[in-house]
């Protein structure tokens, strides 16, 4: 039978497909032997090979030998003590099903005999040791303890983890994340035909609550804000898990909020979950308690900006007399680097709230306060807002004042075409201007600009189709590159109708 086999492996990373088109069990290990001689240096296919011969070929003394290998080449890696950890307990648990069935039968087992020690798992549990002396960190513990639990006959081992998990990274948050997250499985009740749903929800309450004992003795043990971090999580994912108990409800709102506040007061409360705050408290109509906190973060993050920005948008949304001195504040504060969200919010706002006298103020007033950079949106966003507000005149004069400062997008010039080309006595020569314009700015970057040059002089009934030679040529001059090539392909499409 002729093997057909696909390989594919990712430089980025230990993943390796495999794609087997036609089976050939016989022949598949010796594959695995060749491939694993070229490409020791993945973890994946290690894995995979044994995998193979525990699984398909039922040789756990293969898939051992395999993993004792790959770890020579790679004696740190966590993934290869995990699955072979996993591969330990599979084997131990296939024997002890072997031993029951042979002992219901009441069969002579004769000769063959079952190692105890194999069978309670101790193969596993030198793994675990080897492994935890080279490998350092909560998660990788966590990994194995988290395999462990899948077997019921690993009630030592399990503990064993626990206990050096709890000895050697007592000040890590992840530890005291799974102590107290353990809380929800241990004492939970049968469920009966004779559990009502208050004892369910009553029951939950009471393992919710031993969880939160945990994490307040975790925030006290180690006050940071990944601690925190992982408090607020956990009571985050518990609020938002459905329930038809509205007090259970409730009680989980009113834990979250003060978990909140602990949180802050403490001033370990981290930046990006201000935010989930606030939502919450303007979720339940909470307005001064999300005025207050949107002040205080501001004032715990004051180079922030989008602390200044999460707290405008609450002043807005609760339409505050406020919302001006904050703005002024914000900017004052930021002063102008990384500030050109502040400042379109600020417009955006202004084009709802103030007069149009003031809007434009402020416009021109933004041009100067952010920077170079950012200045360019504001004058994208300036000429929009004149277009809509005061008409095509009073663009045209914006537009010219604002091409006497650098710098300007291409969008800039496009957007000023297009109001052009909307206009019922659309005038060529003013094209001709903006894309002059354009093109001196963005003549040797863009070949489409030129293209859509020439098919302007072209098809516009003022224009002048005898100009395409002499914008094709200075194109040629001008563009860079690649460019080149790019605009002599379409100019020659354009030329023949393709285009």
């Amino acid at each position: 039978m002729k093997l057909v086999l696909v390989v594919q492996f990712s430089t980025r990373g230990d993943k390796t497909n495999l794609l087997l088109l036609q089976n050939a069990k016989h022949q598949l290990s010796k594959v695995f032997s060749s491939m694993l001689a070229i490409h020791p240096n993945k973890p994946a296919l290690w894995i995979m090979a044994a995998k193979w011969e525990m699984e398909t070929q039922l040789s756990s003394e293969s898939a051992r030998r395999l993993f004792l290998r790959a770890l020579r080449f790679h004696p740190e890696c966590p993934k290869l003590y995990q699955e072979y950890f996993r591969m330990e307990l599979m084997h131990a648990e296939k024997q002890r099903k072997e031993k029951k069935e042979f002992e219901q039968a009441k069969m002579d087992l004769g000769e063959f005999s079952y190692s105890e020690e194999i069978l309670n798992g101790e193969m596993a549990r030198i793994i675990y040791r080897d492994a935890a002396q080279k490998i350092k960190g909560v998660e990788f513990h966590l990994a194995v303890l988290s395999i462990a639990k899948l077997f019921d006959f690993t009630q030592d081992l399990q503990k064993e983890i626990l206990e050096s998990l709890q000895t050697k990274y007592a000040d890590d948050p992840l530890t005291w994340d799974y102590m107290a997250r353990r809380e929800l499985d241990l004492g939970s009740l049968q469920s009966t035909e004779h559990t009502t749903k208050q004892m369910k929800v009553s029951e939950m309450t009471q393992r919710e609550e031993r969880c939160c004992a945990v994490f307040e003795e975790a925030v006290r043990a180690v006050p940071t804000e990944d601690m925190w971090k992982c408090y607020i999580t956990f009571c985050l994912e518990r609020y938002n898990r459905k329930t038809n108990s509205e007090a259970l409800k409730q009680k989980r709102l009113e834990r979250m909020l003060g978990v909140f506040s602990k949180a802050h007061e403490s001033s370990l409360l981290p930046e990006a979950l201000y935010k989930q705050w606030l939502q919450l408290l303007l979720e339940y109509s909470l307005f001064e308690k999300a005025t207050e906190v949107a002040e205080a973060a501001t004032k715990c993050f004051s180079m922030s900006v989008e602390m200044w920005q999460m707290r405008l948008q609450v002043l807005i949304q609760l339409k505050s007399d406020d919302v001006t001195q904050c703005f002024e504040e914000a900017v004052n504060h930021m002063k102008s680097k990384g500030t050109l969200p502040l400042w379109t919010l600020w417009v955006e706002w202004s084009e709802g709230t103030n007069s149009k006298e003031d809007t434009e103020a402020l416009y021109q007033r933004s041009l100067h306060a952010t920077t170079p950079a950012e200045s360019v949106t504001m004058k994208e966003m300036y000429l929009d807002w004149t277009y809509r507000n005061g008409g095509y005149k009073k663009v045209k004069r914006v537009f010219t004042s604002l091409c006497e400062n650098h710098p300007f997008s291409l969008d800039f010039f496009r957007k000023m075409i297009q109001i052009e080309k909307e206009q019922e006595s659309c005038k060529m020569i003013h094209l001709r201007e903006y894309y002059e314009r354009a093109l001196r700015e963005f003549g040797s970057t863009d070949s489409d600009l030129w293209l859509d040059y020439i098919k302007e002089e072209l098809s516009h009934p003022q224009g002048k189709p005898e100009n395409c030679g002499s914008i094709h040529w200075r194109a040629m001059k001008m563009l860079q590159g690649d460019l080149v090539e790019d605009f002599v392909s379409k100019y020659t499409l354009l030329q023949t109708g393709h285009l």
